[in-house]
């Protein structure tokens, strides 16, 4: 290997503090540890080479200079016990927790065996599912949520395992990162978090991110949490610090925390160019900590391994990785028709077709808030493991802000249905992660108070809508987002937008938004039994209205995703919505036949993503005439979106132009008169609709 050896006082030093650690460690395992260093920094070497060439690992973060940590970590990992969520510089971690080179080379070039992701990822992201180790993001930082998550659900079922999230100092500064901690505190979850400090975060040093140049004492105020320094150039230190969190953690007194000082031997990735920020005197004091060298040059002094002994294992790993990089060069690309694959989880299919469902009690009726909340009881007596966490939501008698969880706090106890921090990343992320732990988990979140208040999630969001596809079909976040949405209740800027228009542009998100208690219950059934990622939005205005009642169902009713529903026949115009303003068309519609004969049609969407597109072009043929109506703002709303599909489909049938009506594109005030001028009204729409007609 053409690496420099340290001057002799180095090495004594070196020695010195290696030996002296009180450490038992065989020398079969010190041998071991340093035949995986090599194949580490190798495969290191070999990336760097392959970027070079444009052949692959076009991100390569490299790992050395971290390898004494992160073997450390890698092998405190148990495989298919335990949840390991490494970040983008941890090759040596993978490599310790059980990844082969072969693995690694498949992942660097984008292949399409590649077990992170079959080449959907970024190089450089490992992962191997099938292993426990998990498939994270490149957003920095936010596997901390899925880790606590999955924790929370280790410590639910009593299992042995533990989740292990390993990360630079930099990403610490992310504020979900300390929602994390906080959270896992707070639960005293059986997690370990791992920071590898290197100094920068890419070009920004240590102390451009926090006044504590060891990071970890940020946190040490949060109670529970252990937190333990060692040096990440030393593999020994590192396996010590490791043995000390895993033994704390399984202890039950809560979570711990990792420091390990490492240094960064090269630059950030290879697209970084550390000259511009890094004198060449620091660039070669990273070098004299190099954990290899210190580990090679302790075995050479202890008498663990002779020269020769160890450079045949360093000719050994070179033929191993160069049988491994020919395997990969040569192994498959992805399919290109393979893209549209795992996008979205497997909908559940009811055994009884919505139109032919009974009501359970002939005649009576239920609200729609009293439909969300027996539904939601009835799943959770139907799967066990279903969960419910969010604010508010499970505090003594209260049930939420609008009694929508009444009555499931006790009934199911404070294990499956509680209370979460006001931080909604936190609530959307560990969602995330709980459902890794098992597939029949089922987690349903109200995922903000209000909808207004869901923007600090949004990173989540993103990240939880391409899981499924991201990890190539190998993990399904089945996850329930409930939201409280919509205005007309005179809420101001903060308590009316509505945001489905958002969600529904993120690929592997559904959107659901029903206007009925009947709807309701049938919709929010198939969502919590389906897999996958799905928004249920509730509007609130209609929680308690005698208008949005319907029948109550029995269990088996579910209504299918992707499937509007006709609410009003007519024959000269129709009205496409869904939402509050459903009911404001109705009463338009039902005024003018009254007054002028007028026949309009009145279709409910219900689902916004899926969209019923056979739905919409069905009533376009049958009417000629289309005014698309929504509470949304007008600019980018979903009107848009079902414009385009009858202009596409239908342009030959139409007997006037499309038309839109929706809110005006300015925030919603507070003032009642402010409100009224800006959401869409009743008479509002008997004038855009009676425009349409007279065309």
């Amino acid at each position: 290997m053409n690496q420099p050896s340290p001057s002799k006082t180095i090495v004594d030093v070196i020695h010195s503090q290696l030996k002296t650690k009180g450490l038992r460690i065989s020398p079969k395992t010190v041998l071991a540890w340093f035949e995986k260093m090599v194949v580490a920094r190798q495969i290191d070497d070999r990336a760097t080479r392959y970027a070079l060439r444009g052949m692959g690992w076009s991100y390569h973060a490299r790992c050395s200079g971290h390898e004494g940590i992160q073997l450390a970590l890698g092998m405190t990992f148990k495989a298919g016990t335990d949840f390991l969520f490494p970040y983008y510089r941890d090759a040596a971690t993978v490599i310790g927790a059980g990844m082969e080179p072969y693995e690694l080379f498949l992942n660097g070039l984008s292949r399409a065996d590649d077990p992170a992701s079959g080449g959907r990822h970024m190089s450089n992201h490992f992962a191997k599912p099938s292993l426990g180790i998990q498939n994270v993001s490149s957003a920095t930082g936010n596997q901390t949520l899925h880790a606590v998550g999955v924790a929370r659900a280790a410590k639910y079922y009593q299992s042995p395992a533990v989740a292990f999230c390993s990360q630079g100092e930099s990403s610490v500064s992310e504020g979900y990162c300390y929602e994390a901690f906080n959270g896992a505190s707070r639960e005293r979850l059986p997690v370990i978090f791992v920071i590898q400090n290197n100094g920068y975060g890419i070009s920004v040093p240590v102390a451009e991110q926090t006044a504590n140049p060891c990071v970890a004492d940020n946190f040490i105020g949060l109670k529970y949490l252990h937190i333990i320094r060692c040096d990440g150039t030393d593999i020994y230190d590192s396996h010590r610090a490791m043995d000390e969190a895993l033994s704390y953690v399984r202890s039950g007194e809560g979570p711990a925390m990792v420091h390990a000082q490492c240094v960064r031997i090269g630059a950030h990735s290879n697209s970084d160019a550390q000259e511009l920020y890094r004198s060449k005197d620091e660039i070669e004091k990273a070098k004299s900590h190099d954990p290899l060298l210190r580990l090679k040059h302790h075995m050479l002094k202890s008498e663990i391994a002779t020269e020769a002994e160890l450079a045949a294992i360093e000719i050994k790993v070179t033929a191993a990785l160069d049988e491994a990089a020919a395997k990969a060069e040569a192994a498959a690309l992805p399919a290109r028709n393979s893209v549209k694959r795992f996008l979205y989880g497997k909908a559940y299919e009811s055994s009884v077709r919505e139109e032919e469902a009974k009501p359970v009690d002939g005649e009576k009726t239920e609200k729609l808030r009293e439909s969300i909340n027996r539904t939601l009881q009835e799943e959770f007596e139907q799967n066990p493991n279903t969960f419910l966490w969010g604010q508010d939501v499970a505090s003594k008698d209260k049930g939420g802000v609008f009694n929508l969880t009444k009555g499931m706090l006790q009934r199911f106890g404070p294990k499956r249905v509680f209370n979460a921090p006001i931080a909604e990343d936190f609530i959307v992320g560990t969602a995330n992660g709980m459902s890794r732990f098992r597939k029949d988990i089922r987690v349903v979140i109200e995922a903000a108070q209000f909808a207004d208040y869901i923007w600090p999630a949004m990173e989540q969001i993103v990240e939880m809508g391409h899981e499924y596809w991201r990890s190539n079909g190998q993990f399904c976040p089945n996850v329930v987002l409930r939201v409280a949405s919509g205005g007309y209740i005179q809420g101001g800027l903060y308590h009316s937008q509505n945001i489905e228009a958002i969600m529904s542009h993120l690929p592997g998100v559904r959107v659901l938004y029903p206007s009925f208690a009947d709807d309701a219950a049938g919709l929010l059934r198939t969502a919590v039994r389906s897999e996958g990622m799905t928004f249920f939005f509730e509007p609130k205005y209609l929680y308690n209205r005698r208008e949005a009642t319907g029948p109550a169902y029995g269990s088996d009713f579910a209504i299918p995703f992707g499937k509007s529903r006709v609410r009003r026949d007519g024959t000269d115009m129709s009205i496409i919505t869904y939402g509050n303003t459903v009911h404001m068309a109705l009463a338009a519609a039902d005024k003018i036949a009254a007054q002028d004969g007028g026949s309009i049609e009145v279709l409910d969407l219900r689902s916004l993503k899926p969209m019923d597109d056979e739905g919409i072009v069905a009533s376009v043929m049958r009417t000629g005439k289309v005014l698309v109506l929504h509470e949304d703002h007008l600019f980018n709303g979903l009107a848009g979106e079902v414009v385009a599909v009858i202009m596409e489909r239908c342009f030959e049938s139409l007997d006037a132009p499309v038309m839109r009506l929706a809110a005006l594109d300015v925030p919603i005030g507070f003032s009642k008169e402010l409100e009224a001028v800006t959401l869409p009204s009743m008479e509002a729409i008997e004038t855009k609709a009676r425009a349409l007609l007279a065309y």
